[in-house]
């Protein structure tokens, strides 16, 4: 028989290719930035909790300033306060990220996704139904600090849970660069936040500055704050219907397979661990192999394989993913008891940790820099000042946030993870150094430019890799799990930066505070080389191996 009248699944043995590659490779030809439809759509359902996350974070700065004029007369608000309600978001974010991150490996992505948006919608609607009229000042911020707190669980719950979504069903070649562009949303959430206020400001310009009701604020605070649930409604539904990928169906089956493969084998005494039964060959092909991975084409597939499947292995299925779970966090602590293993923990945590102090400690307190650039609303009418300050944030938001991130999609398959987030550290390092040392004698032109390219090395480097590492250097069945305590390392650092940056500020001045976030980059740039560059890698077929090996060893002794 002639090779062309062969059917192009046995051809050159690729019997394993599954039903979508045709689908799948429909891009192959194209740079890892070009998107397919389906991609879009599948960022457009994950990138909305990133959008979130900077609009809801970095908001708060100007919100904290009208609420002064509205409670307080002008006055500043109670700094142990004031700190709380910037902090409270963080601090829920840590709960967040590793409750939802262990449930996604323990439950399953789709058991749980959708339910962190839930939670963001509904700390919204009771941070806007603050009754400042009913309450006392204080009273009235300790109700916004406490559901900022209910807010952040729900976005720190979103970094594990979107980051292992996409993930499970990225190609190999795409898959750093659609995390870059699902992070590259926090650049847009800073932005339309900032534009926003401008927007909402401009709108009350009239009853605040020319009639004179500043009390008027209240309204638009809320507005701006309730704005986010837009985003959040429109795609809830698509969350809470995505179905499960088949590469963490495929994990979690294959442990109860491997399971009762190694008691067969060990009843019968025979040493060749690497043979498998038909039907796991195909599961591994498909879902681990290099002829193709788990798209994120396949979405709508996967709908239809889990309907029109489930009815026939539902019930096998079921038993051996309920076997699995029980064995679950015997097996996290195993695999990471092994130093190897434990060492990319200590990387991806520790980076964090310190990228986050620097990135916080200076995006939290902008006020700072809106002071060296003349945009700080120290002078005019109340109205006037709190649209200076909002025209200050998106200058900054345009000139380094949105750029940076998008140098990140571009790059990342090029250069790689770790080239990248070093040359990031290192650069930050030497802009945080020349802010330090020459704080009080730059001109004006010279602060923006220099605060523009650190934050532009920022996103172009830590604060980009950070996020990605985690959700690709970690095997399937750990990865919520150790991205989620990841990213509470990194709001840890958020959370003492932003405690701890105006007290330290006053007693030991601002430029030996930016010299603290220098060394926390260089020691960042130091921590990376913990980590392995992961471009190309796919760690489930090391784990894979890992598990050959170990289970070899375990057999002939």
């Amino acid at each position: 028989m002639s090779k062309k009248n062969v059917p192009a699944s046995s051809q050159d043995g690729e019997q394993y290719r599954s039903g979508l590659e045709e689908y799948e490779r429909s891009g192959e030809d194209k740079p890892p930035f070009y998107l397919t439809y389906a991609e879009v759509k599948l960022l457009g359902i994950t990138g909305v909790g990133f959008f979130l996350d900077a609009y809801d974070l970095f908001i708060i700065n100007p919100v904290a300033t009208m609420l002064q004029y509205r409670l307080f007369g002008g006055r500043s608000l109670p700094s142990g306060l004031e700190g709380f309600i910037k902090a409270g978001a963080n601090i829920g974010s840590v709960i967040g990220q590793f409750g939802f991150g262990y449930a996604a490996d323990y439950f399953g992505r789709k058991a749980v996704y959708g339910k962190e948006l839930m939670l963001i919608i509904f700390a919204t609607i009771l941070s806007i139904s603050d009754p400042t009229n009913s309450l006392s000042p204080n009273g009235a911020l300790i109700w916004l600090a406490v559901f900022r707190i209910v807010l952040g669980i729900g976005i720190g719950g979103d970094y594990p849970m979107s980051a292992s979504i996409t993930t499970d069903r990225a190609r190999l070649r795409k898959r750093g660069t659609l995390l870059a562009y699902i992070f590259a949303n926090q650049g847009w959430g800073s932005f339309v936040g900032s534009l926003i206020t401008i927007i909402v400001l401009a709108c009350y310009k009239h009853v605040m500055n020319d009639e004179g009701k500043t009390s008027k604020v209240d309204g638009a605070w809320r507005i701006i704050i309730g704005l986010s649930l837009i985003p959040a409604f429109g795609t809830l539904y698509q969350r809470l219907t995505l179905p499960e990928s088949k590469r963490f169906i495929a994990a979690k089956n294959k442990d109860a397979e491997d399971e009762k493969e190694f008691m067969r084998l060990k009843q019968q005494g025979d040493l060749n661990l690497s043979r498998r039964a038909q039907p796991q060959d195909k599961i591994d092909a498909e879902v681990t192999g290099s002829s193709v991975t788990s798209g994120t084409s396949s979405i709508a597939e996967e709908k239809r394989d889990l309907e029109n499947g489930s009815s026939e292995e539902g019930g096998k299925k079921a038993s051996e993913m309920t076997h699995a779970k029980k064995a679950h966090w015997a097996e996290y602590a195993e695999y990471f008891s092994e130093w190897k293993h434990a060492r990319i923990l200590l990387g991806t945590c520790s980076c964090w940790f310190l990228l986050d102090i620097a990135f916080y400690g200076i995006n939290l307190n902008q006020n700072v820099v809106l002071q060296q650039i003349g945009f700080d609303g120290s002078s005019g009418t109340p109205w006037e000042r709190l649209f200076k300050i909002a025209i200050g944030n998106i200058i900054i938001t345009a000139l380094g946030f949105v750029p940076g991130y998008y140098a990140s999609v571009l790059t990342i398959e090029k250069l790689g993870r770790k080239w990248i987030q070093v040359q990031g550290f290192l650069m930050a390092s030497l802009f945080l150094g020349i802010l330090a040392g020459k704080f009080h004698t730059l001109s004006t032109p010279a602060f923006i430019v220099c605060f523009a390219l650190l934050q532009f090395f920022f996103n172009f480097g830590a604060n980009t890799t950070t996020y990605c590492y985690p959700a690709e250097v970690f095997p399937t069945k750990f990865r919520a799990s150790a991205h989620g305590m990841s990213a509470a390392c990194g709001k840890a650092g958020a959370i003492i930066s932003s405690l701890a940056f105006n007290s330290l500020s006053k007693k030991i001045g601002t430029p030996h505070v930016l010299w603290i976030f220098f060394g926390c980059c260089l020691a960042g740039a130091v921590c990376t080389f913990l980590l392995p560059e992961v471009r190309g890698r796919d760690p489930d077929v090391v784990y894979a191996e890992e598990l050959k090996v170990k289970r070899a060893k375990a057999m002939s002794s």
